[in-house]
């Protein structure tokens, strides 16, 4: 049976699992979805909206699902979309999407610490960890086993590469590239994500090569495009470094037109 504080406020139109968890002075509005083993501690805010899977645990002061911070945005109907087993800390605030029926969306498993805010239409994968006051502005994507040091801005419509990790106090404003550790206002390629790799299995073979592709693609003086074309030649191909050519390939092209290159 759900375990929901007397001094919260729950809409009775919204659709709540029969044990989650309430607490005191939270604020579920209708059109809520909540799974099951989700728990919710004092102030939380849920707004109209938003749909969320199973085992979240909501901290403190966290509003999830406002409206969008967007001046095209009118009203629409919209969605922010959480998985399963996020970790989601005190005073997150998660905004839904704009555009009609689009969605904001968050993984699975993912630990998100406090005052982090998520823009709307942000894509966020799963096993993603965000130290305090990360910013993300809207239509931001960071893939899966992204690591982002705390105090961090990524402008919008920057993608940051699945195992990359972004030091802290960055200022992110171009897509960081796969499997890489990057950090600073300059937003400097330091070498390979190697501890992060290490943890989800990467071999040393791998990370050897991506080592290799990292001192051609973003240390040499070769030019982006000359260095993939050394790097598809001269290093083996593993899948990481197809994932790396064909990430660097998409942005080489210029993604939403910026035509960025390092």
């Amino acid at each position: 049976m759900a375990q929901i504080h007397p001094l919260a406020c729950v809409d009775a139109r919204a659709e709540l699992a029969d044990d989650i968890v309430v607490g005191p002075f939270c604020v579920i509005e209708a059109d809520v979805q909540v799974g099951v083993g989700c728990v919710l501690e004092s102030h939380v805010v849920l707004k109209s909206g938003l749909r969320m899977g199973d085992r979240n645990h909501i901290g403190n002061g966290a509003v999830l699902g406002s409206d969008p911070q967007d001046k095209k945005f009118h009203g629409e109907n919209t969605f922010l979309i959480i998985g399963n087993d996020n970790n989601i800390r005190e005073f997150v605030t998660m905004h839904r999407a704009s555009g009609e029926g689009m969605a904001t969306r968050i993984g699975n498993d993912n630990f998100l610490m406090g005052f982090c805010h998520f823009g709307h239409n942000v894509t966020v994968e799963d096993h993603v960890t965000m130290a305090n006051n990360v910013g993300l502005a809207g239509h931001v994507t960071i893939e899966s086993y992204v690591t982002i040091g705390g105090m961090t801005g990524i402008h919008q419509f920057c993608r940051v590469g699945k195992s990359a990790m972004v030091g802290a106090m960055s200022r992110i404003n171009r897509d960081v590239p796969p499997y890489m550790l990057v950090e600073g206002e300059s937003q400097m390629v330091h070498d390979i994500n190697a501890v992060g790799l290490r943890r989800i299995g990467i071999k040393p073979d791998a990370r050897l090569a991506l080592h290799k592709a990292c001192k051609l693609l973003f240390k040499s003086q070769l030019g982006l495009r000359n260095a993939m074309e050394i790097v598809r030649h001269e290093v083996p191909v593993t899948p990481e470094i197809e994932y790396l050519l064909a990430f660097e390939e998409r942005r080489y092209g210029g993604k939403n037109g910026r035509g960025d290159q390092r």
